[in-house]
């Protein structure tokens, strides 16, 4: 007998029946032993999740880390191995790889074994290291989309105006939030908050569940500087970034109509423009995906805090899936928009270039900057 055959694993039925509307199986009667300290009362009410979702998410999970794990693999390796792409704005890039690549790559095995047992097969030791690498490796690329952005703002806001990014510059500020990663990360450990199974029992994250002053102020200390400070600057940036745009813009336009001219520009000019707001664009569309797939997570943590009766094992899922879908948009948005990262990857990967003719006649030194060997 296997030993989630053994009914002395299992949890005891004592409290299910008294609480259970729909019977006597609950979406904790496979939890071990070990973790019962840690599952919340609040989890003993709902049966077990059709096996169906189990199935549906494991196969998410499988092509997510599949798609993550080798695309942002091959972002780091282009960017790190390309000379002229050792630019100092794109280190941020590169950290924020390195972020994605690490979640899927330590999250996505453990979390398709859970969906094959449909509930949480290791130890406790383990989901509070599961989900303090989540957690660690999410902050990380929150706050690396914000120096991105931060870097865009410097560069067509500010302009000749603005304090031009350096090696040693890049290399603190992403030191400066990975150390604040850790430091929000680590307090589960001692006391403020804690890591728990979340209700589907196949991921672990946050406690939201719990009454207590010191994890509610935590938790909403935690969104604060993790999630809506980095969405307010990321707004705020945008905004001035767009609105710089376009006064340019019409700026051009009323000078050249002044002069009787078509454009101002000569070719040269009007592509350096074009790429620079092409970036922009690359920056502001992988920030949108980045909040479509981190909102979740921060709506089921209020939830949990004050909205208890909203969350179900079902409702919890939720944020995991969308979240680990964040780690394959950056990849993608970065090797379609990027022109020299198009390039390089064209020159040391040729199987999977999506270079245009169009990109070639627009980029031609570009393209030449890209034989260097790692």
């Amino acid at each position: 007998m296997g030993y989630w055959d053994d009914p002395s694993n299992m949890v005891g039925n004592s409290f299910q029946e008294s609480t259970n509307p729909y019977g006597n199986y609950t979406v904790v009667d496979r939890v071990p032993r070990e973790l019962l300290s840690y599952v919340d009362d609040h989890w003993y009410q709902y049966p077990p999740m059709n096996p169906l979702w189990y199935s549906l998410v494991g196969v998410w999970m499988f092509m997510m880390g599949t798609l993550a794990v080798s695309g942002n693999f091959v972002v780091i390796w282009v960017f790190m191995c390309t000379k002229s792409l050792r630019s100092p704005s794109n280190m941020y890039v590169v950290s924020l790889a390195v972020s994605d690549f690490f979640m899927m790559a330590c999250m996505c095995p453990p979390i398709l074994i859970n969906c094959y047992y449909q509930m949480w097969s290791f130890s406790a030791i383990f989901c509070q290291v599961y989900a303090a690498i989540g957690s660690i490796c999410g902050t990380a690329s929150i706050w690396a989309m914000v120096l991105i952005t931060t870097d865009r703002y410097n560069v067509i806001v500010k302009g000749i105006s603005g304090k031009p990014l350096t090696t040693g510059r890049a290399m603190l500020n992403i030191l400066f939030i990975w150390a604040q990663t850790l430091f929000w990360c680590i307090l589960p450990f001692f006391g403020f908050c804690r890591y728990v199974p979340e209700g589907n029992m196949t991921a672990c994250g946050t406690d939201y569940l719990t009454d207590d002053l010191w994890y509610h102020i935590y938790l909403w200390l935690y969104t604060i500087d993790c999630f809506l400070f980095p969405l307010a600057l990321i707004i705020y940036s945008y905004v001035f970034i767009l609105k710089a745009v376009a006064t340019h813009e019409r700026q051009m336009r009323e000078q050249a109509k002044k002069m009787g001219v078509k454009s101002l520009r000569n070719d040269p000019e009007a592509k350096k423009t074009s790429n620079e707001c092409r970036l922009a664009k690359v920056a502001l569309t992988t920030v949108s995906l980045w909040f479509i797939a981190w909102t979740p997570y921060c709506i089921i943590n209020i939830a949990g805090m004050h909205y208890k009766s909203i969350v179900t094992p079902l409702f919890s899922i939720w944020g995991s899936v969308f979240a680990k879908a964040n780690a394959v948009y950056n990849p993608i948005v970065y090797a379609i928009s990027h022109p020299k990262y198009r390039a390089a990857m064209e020159k040391k990967l040729p199987f999977l270039s999506c270079t245009s003719e169009r990109d070639e006649e627009s980029t031609p030194s570009e393209t030449t900057s890209t034989n260097e060997k790692c």
